[in-house]
C-alpha cells in the first residue's frame, strides 16, 4: 500500500461523470452520447474522428468540448471505465483474470496487462484475491461525534471512519481491506487517538497526521484542496472545482469527497453547497454540522 495510491491517470469516473456540465451547456447531449459510445466500444476504442462523426462536430472541437464538460479527454475516459469494469469482474471472482481482462476491453497483449496492473496499483490476479496482505492495526474509541475508529498501516492512517457501534465499524474496515492482516491494537494508536480527540474538542485545531490511501490522481488532488481549507471555514464544491482548474467538475469533487475514507483528517466535511446547504456526509449529516459548529465556535474563540 503506497502513500496515496496515486496509480489511475484519469479522475475517478462512474456513470455519471458526464453530467458535470451544466444543465444549459448546448454541447451536454454530445458528450453525453460520446460518453455511451465510448462504454458500449471498450474492446474496440473509438478514434477522435470516430466520436466527433457521431455528434456531427470536428475532431478537435469534440475533444475540446468533452474535456471542458467532463474534466478529462475521451481516453482517459475510456481508461476509467474500462478499469472500472476490470474491477467489478476481479471482484466478482466467477472468472479467470484473463477473461476479467477480455471482457473489460484490455484485450491479450503484456502491455496492456501492465498498463492494468498500474492502474490497480497491484497485478490483476493480487487484486483480485482481495489485494496484499498488509497488516492493518486498529482501534476504537469513544468521540464527541459517536464511536471512532482509526486504522492505520506502517505508513499511516488508511481509515478514519465515525458510526454508532464498533460492529459495523470494523465490519466496514474489512470490506474495505479483505485481504489485510488486520488486527485490534489500541496501543500503538495512542498517540494518534488523543491528537484526533483533542481535535474533536477544538483544543487542537491543526492536525497532520500521515496517510496511507489509495486514490486516483483527481481524488488525491481533491482530497489536498480539502486539507488547504482553513479551520473553521468551508468552501464550496465549485470553489474546489475552480481551484483545481477544472470549473465544471463540481459533481466529480462531490464524489472524490463522498469516497474519502479518512474523515475528519480530510476535512471532507468542510464543503457545501454553493446555498450553504450541507449537501451529504458519508458519516452523517448531523455530524458535519457538529464538526463545522465546533470549528467555528473552536476559531472564534481563539481569535477573541
Amino acid at each position: 500500500m503506497a502513500g496515496k495510491r496515486n496509480h489511475d491517470p484519469s479522475p475517478a469516473l462512474d456513470s455519471n461523470h458526464c453530467r458535470q456540465g451544466g444543465s444549459d451547456d448546448p454541447h451536454l447531449d454530445k458528450v453525453r452520447q460520446a460518453c455511451r459510445l465510448i462504454e458500449a466500444n471498450l474492446e474496440s476504442p473509438l478514434t477522435l474522428a470516430d466520436l466527433g462523426a457521431a455528434v456531427d462536430v470536428s475532431p478537435a472541437h469534440f475533444q475540446r468540448i468533452f474535456k471542458r464538460i467532463t474534466g478529462i479527454t475521451p481516453r482517459q475516459y475510456a481508461d476509467a471505465c474500462r478499469l472500472g469494469r476490470l474491477k467489478t469482474r476481479l471482484r466478482e471472482r466467477r472468472t479467470t483474470v484473463t477473461t476479467a481482462m477480455y471482457e473489460a476491453g484490455y484485450g491479450s497483449s503484456s502491455r496492456l496487462y501492465e498498463r492494468a496492473a498500474g492502474q490497480l496499483g497491484m497485478t490483476p490476479a493480487t487484486y483480485q484475491r482481495g489485494g496484499p496482505a498488509v497488516r492493518i492495526d486498529y482501534a476504537t474509541v469513544d468521540s464527541p461525534l459517536g464511536r471512532l475508529l482509526l486504522a492505520a498501516t506502517e505508513r499511516g492512517v488508511c481509515m478514519l471512519s465515525l458510526g454508532d457501534d464498533d460492529r459495523s465499524l470494523e465490519k466496514a474496515l474489512r470490506a474495505e481491506f479483505p485481504a489485510a492482516d488486520i488486527h485490534k491494537d489500541g496501543s500503538g494508536l495512542a498517540d494518534w487517538l488523543a491528537e484526533l480527540l483533542k481535535h474533536l474538542r477544538g483544543e487542537q485545531p491543526h492536525l497532520d497526521l500521515p496517510l496511507d490511501v489509495r486514490a486516483t490522481a483527481f481524488q488525491w488532488r481533491v482530497w489536498q484542496a480539502l486539507r488547504a481549507i482553513p479551520y473553521g471555514s468551508t468552501r464550496t464544491y465549485s470553489e474546489i472545482a475552480r481551484d483545481l482548474g477544472q470549473p465544471t467538475a463540481a459533481r466529480a469533487v462531490a464524489r472524490a469527497c463522498a469516497t474519502n475514507p479518512v474523515s475528519v483528517v480530510i476535512p471532507c466535511h468542510r464543503v457545501v453547497r454553493e446555498d450553504g446547504d450541507l449537501a451529504g456526509y458519508r458519516w452523517g449529516v448531523q455530524r458535519k454540522r457538529k464538526l463545522l459548529e465546533q470549528e467555528k465556535k473552536s476559531g472564534e474563540g481563539s481569535r477573541g
